[in-house]
């Protein structure tokens, strides 16, 4: 391979490597997605360190490695250390993202504060803003601990080094986009630079038992901005979600080798920083209208959370030739679904009607369990007859109207008894699964899309 520096063109989604320019990535089939840096490629000679260092790695049997159980730190954030898997993982690497203004920095900012009123000792690198304006964030938190040392530095080979001589237990980045390394002839942020800070940091993570959070901006379309190949380095990969002019917050885990990957945390945005939210179905079902049509409360799991949320639906007749369709919460295509499911099985007219389908609180979900809730919401606006309020229901639909079975029924069903519900409709299979029978709550089986109509439409009569 030739000394000097080269041109050559990377992926922005795979951090696919090519000599020339191509429309589609070969690698994850992509379109426009190349984009054109300059790396400095070294000799390909092997070094007389590297090959004594051959010498003397062995491989081991699976029978000589012992194991040990994995040392975790709580953060003293209930719903962070729920995504975690319970906390902070010895030399594991995570990488938060979300939207500009979601609250990133201040929840690692009240981390630092939670462990450094533990003695533990952290560093916070930060690429973005001076000292001064993190210390106006940290006096408007709370108290903070000695063990907590701040660093504004982009350089990478600086940072490794601090990183070094102090030996923090927990370092944070702030943010991944901004770190650079001088060998690298691309700017910061670009795929080159973003996959270089990533390995170097992993390495400390591995190398040294170090945690490291790293705060990572996402693309418009919601994802982490840089290689793929950022998200598949790391351990844990959690998502903020929610809009920032509302005040509350998601964070779900994408991605864990430690723990499940399905775990959401509820918090609340207020001025002194982030508050956990320990019960999210009573906020979720505030201000739940009375009597109204086109509204029900389904279950959702996230993870082992059971999650009561309202399906709201309003269906009116289209006065222009193509109706409008909009899905707030949940997939669009999947309303498409149930609609026609609803005009084939059960013969309403839905083609010729807008459809605007709501999950309220600002959440997110995409759980098939939901889809008994969208059916029966989008039934009772289309007949105009309300959904006794003290009624919940869950169950995933198919194509031909049955209603399917769905995991974790009975925690689902506790959850609703415990905030008052009255009568829960649920899948046949799910009920004749039970052991016994919950008391102080109605289960109501049922096995189609008809039975479930016939379910609701009842108790208005």
């Amino acid at each position: 391979m030739a000394k000097g520096k080269a041109n050559v063109f990377f992926c922005q989604n795979c951090g696919f490597e090519s000599a020339k320019w191509m429309g589609q990535c070969p690698g994850c089939k992509e379109w426009n997605t190349f984009v054109e840096e300059m790396i400095d490629r070294s000799s390909g000679s092997v070094s007389a360190k590297v090959k004594k260092a051959v010498q003397e790695v062995k491989p081991l049997p699976l029978s000589a490695i012992t194991s040990a159980s994995e040392e975790r730190t709580s953060t003293s954030i209930k719903e962070l250390d729920r995504v975690l898997g319970g906390g902070i993982v010895k030399g594991s690497l995570v990488l938060v993202g979300g939207d500009p203004g979601i609250g990133k920095s201040t929840l690692l900012l009240q981390v630092c504060r939670n462990l450094s009123n533990k003695k533990l000792s952290i560093l916070y690198v930060s690429g973005e803003e001076s000292l001064q304006q993190i210390k106006i964030r940290a006096e408007r938190i709370g108290s903070f601990g000695d063990s907590l040392e701040l660093l504004c530095e982009t350089n990478l080979d600086i940072i490794k080094e601090v990183i070094a001589r102090r030996r923090p237990q927990i370092v944070i980045i702030d943010s991944i986009q901004t770190m650079f390394n001088e060998n690298v002839g691309s700017a910061p942020g670009s795929v080159s630079q973003v996959r270089e800070a990533t390995a170097v940091f992993m390495q400390i993570a591995k190398g040294m038992g170090i945690s490291v959070f790293i705060v990572g901006h996402v693309t418009k379309e919601g994802v982490v901005a840089g290689p793929r190949v950022l998200e598949h380095m790391v351990d844990t990969v959690l998502y903020f979600e929610g809009d920032r002019h509302e005040s509350y917050r998601i964070l779900r885990g994408v991605k864990n080798r430690f723990g499940s990957t399905n775990e959401i945390g509820v918090f609340e945005m207020r001025n002194n920083g982030l508050i956990e939210v320990e019960n999210p179905s009573e906020f979720m079902l505030s201000g739940k209208p009375i009597g109204a049509s086109g509204s029900i409360v389904a279950c959702s799991m996230e993870g082992t959370r059971p999650i009561l949320l309202e399906i709201q639906a309003l269906i009116c007749h289209t006065n222009f030739g193509n109706p409008r369709r909009t899905a707030t919460g949940t997939d669009y295509n999947r309303v498409n679904l149930l609609m026609a499911v609803l005009e084939k099985r059960l013969g309403m007219r839905l083609s010729e009607c807008d459809a605007y389908v709501n999950i309220a609180g600002g959440i997110r979900m995409n759980e098939p369990a939901i889809d008994l809730g969208i059916v029966l919401a989008i039934i009772s606006s289309k007949l105009d007859k309300p959904i006794d309020d003290k009624t919940i229901c869950f169950g995933e639909v198919g194509l031909s109207g049955e209603v399917r079975g769905v995991s974790m029924a009975e925690q689902r069903v506790q959850e609703a008894k415990k905030l008052g519900f009255e009568r829960c409709i649920l899948p046949q299979v799910c009920k004749n699964g039970f052991l016994h029978n919950i008391e102080g709550i109605e289960l109501i089986g049922v096995n189609n899309v008809k039975e479930a109509m016939n379910a609701v439409t009842y108790q208005t009569e």
